[in-house]
């Protein structure tokens, strides 16, 4: 699945590496690592790679940040979950992730959600 976060208006990176233990980089990409979790990231470009069921609540605790209703990483206000371009309501926390999937995450000012992406092939 791709995740796309926003804080007031602005992008914030989902890093290469999460869930990735002793990772080997290569231009800022994962090529080789000692182990990884069921949740991981190769690179930057925010695609998360998952393995059996998940939620997006286990992006975050893999990644070790925060993240509720009221919070995500380190900015405060109501977050705002879009899958596919539809805003979803509930606890966003709670959403199981699927393959091919585009979530974007907001907080803060209001940037339009992107209904698909391109997965690289």
């Amino acid at each position: 699945m791709h995740l796309e976060l926003f804080a007031q208006r602005r992008v914030v990176i989902v890093p290469t590496g999460i869930g990735v233990g002793g990772p080997q980089l290569r231009y800022g990409r994962v090529v080789g690592a000692r182990c990884r979790a069921a949740i991981w990231t190769t690179d930057p470009s925010g695609v998360v790679r998952f393995t059996g069921t998940a939620r997006l609540r286990d992006v975050f605790l893999v990644w070790g940040q925060p993240f509720d209703g009221r919070r995500l990483l380190s900015f405060h206000g109501r977050v705002r979950l879009y899958r596919n371009g539809s805003r979803l309501g509930g606890d966003a926390r709670r959403l199981r992730l699927r393959d091919g999937d585009q979530l974007v995450l907001e907080v803060g000012g209001y940037v339009p959600p992107h209904p698909s992406f391109r997965f690289p092939r």
